[in-house]
């Protein structure tokens, strides 16, 4: 039977916390998950990512956080939930931290959302697709 590379294991750890930031995970479940115990999963996932599991969880919340901050009108204390976070204070200390200011102020640097247009899906598609000339639709003709 082949053993799986140790990295393996972690990648299912952070997969987890990419999916799931919002539930409450801890490092016994995390280890679970890579099959590690806490305290080699632990060193193990500081190694591999440079950063304990703990401090990858909570950049993946504050990074969800600043993308509802940009998009939504929710208050901060909802956001701060919404990701997973259980104090409003905790989560301003943070995310101070991490963006060199406080939610609410780093929301006032965004437009409002209710002033953002919407582009519906198939505008940006069309625009994002590559220009090729192999397209005969591609083609521009120049009469002159």
């Amino acid at each position: 039977m082949a053993t799986v590379p140790a990295t393996r294991h972690l990648l299912r750890a952070k997969d987890l916390i990419d999916e799931r930031y919002r539930d409450p995970l801890d490092v016994p479940s995390l280890a679970r998950a890579a099959r590690l115990s806490p305290a080699h999963f632990s060193r193990e996932f500081r190694r591999a990512f440079g950063e304990t599991p703990h401090q990858y969880l909570l950049t993946r919340r504050l990074e969800r956080a600043a993308a509802l901050l940009r998009t939504t009108d929710h208050s901060v204390a909802d956001i701060c939930f919404r990701v997973g976070l259980s104090s409003v204070g905790s989560f301003t200390t943070s995310f101070g931290r991490a963006y060199g200011m406080s939610p609410t102020v780093y929301r006032d640097t965004a437009p409002a959302a209710s002033h953002r247009a919407r582009i519906p899906t198939c505008i940006v598609s069309a625009y994002a697709r590559p220009q090729s000339s192999s397209f005969r639709e591609d083609r521009r003709v120049h009469r002159g």
